[in-house]
């Protein structure tokens, strides 16, 4: 006659038995923390970060500390940030030029390997204002676009447009400037060992594809007309907004946010001394942000 056997656990009649994150026996219990996984078999992010020039990358790299990520074709960057009580996940990368087609192709690639909440685009940029100096940062969550046109004779007439960041990122910098005052007042010491004092401010972005190295340039005045509170230009941002805006609607993006280092004021001076110090102060406001921006849950199974 054959025993009876209470099982309380795993019961093999033969054959193999693998048990892999698990736990056996009466009341057994398994926590498992730590990142979730992407297809891919990346760790998510909560954020991403796209550089455009090598001094942008470094500064970012450097200020986060973030390595080159194991694996694949593409060349991220990847580390964790300790914010507030949690680890936040950064991925970051270079874009493979300058302009707004390389901006959008950056984002899909962060959203595919990385699926993070909120993509910064971070890294230097011209100031169009009196309000801003070269080594402040102006943090932007309105990016005006002034590439679309109708030329006809005699007459350039630009139609351009405005997209504002999802209410999640405007509440997270309007709190952070609550906290700070704006402008808000930054000391930092960069990578050459120079410590500058520098002033961080909120307002829109120029972008299109012209680099502007003339103070009578028509699309300052045209951005000037359009917002008198346009602070900055840049070539990539408007790729930014419209890659997020035509994501395939799973909403794997949540936000979206622009920090420019001035490096110059977009007039005949505009040179590359400035660069790396404008670079790194806008890597250190990223950082600052860190706090404030609405991550997620990085262990989440479903972004």
């Amino acid at each position: 006659m054959a025993a009876h056997v209470r099982n309380s656990g795993i019961l093999t009649a033969g054959g193999t038995t693998t048990v892999s994150g698990s736990a056996v026996g009466d009341n057994a219990t398994v926590n498992v923390t730590g990142p979730s996984l992407v297809p891919n078999g990346r760790p998510k992010a909560d954020v991403g970060v796209i550089a455009v020039k090598p001094v942008e990358l470094r500064a970012v790299r450097e200020v986060l500390g973030l390595r080159p990520s194991s694996g694949g074709e593409l060349p991220f960057h990847e580390g964790e940030v300790q914010v507030r009580d949690r680890i936040a996940r950064v991925a970051a990368i270079r874009t493979l030029s300058q302009g707004q087609r390389s901006a959008v192709t950056a984002f899909g690639d962060l959203r595919q390997h990385y699926r993070p909440a909120v993509i910064a685009l971070v890294g230097i940029g011209g100031g169009i204002h009196t309000d801003v100096s070269v080594g402040d940062v102006v943090i932007g969550t309105q990016v005006v676009y002034y590439d679309r046109r109708k030329e006809t004779p005699g007459k350039v007439w630009r139609r351009g447009e405005d997209v504002p960041a999802p209410a999640p990122v405007l509440r997270a910098v309007n709190t952070f400037f609550d906290d700070h005052d704006e402008p808000a007042r930054f000391q930092s010491q960069g990578s050459d060992g120079v410590v500058r004092d520098y002033q961080v401010l909120h307002g829109p972005i120029g972008s299109g594809e012209a680099v502007i190295a003339d103070a009578a340039s028509e699309i300052r005045g045209y951005l000037a007309a359009y917002n008198d509170t346009t602070r900055a230009v840049d070539m990539e941002a408007g790729g930014l907004v419209r890659a997020f805006y035509e994501q395939s609607g799973d909403g794997r993006v949540q936000g979206w946010l622009v920090i420019r280092g001035i490096s110059d004021k977009a007039d005949p001076d505009k040179g590359d001394d400035p660069q790396a110090a404008a670079a790194w102060h806008a890597a250190k406001v990223l950082r600052a942000l860190l706090p404030y921006l609405p991550l997620g849950d990085s262990t989440d199974s479903e972004r």
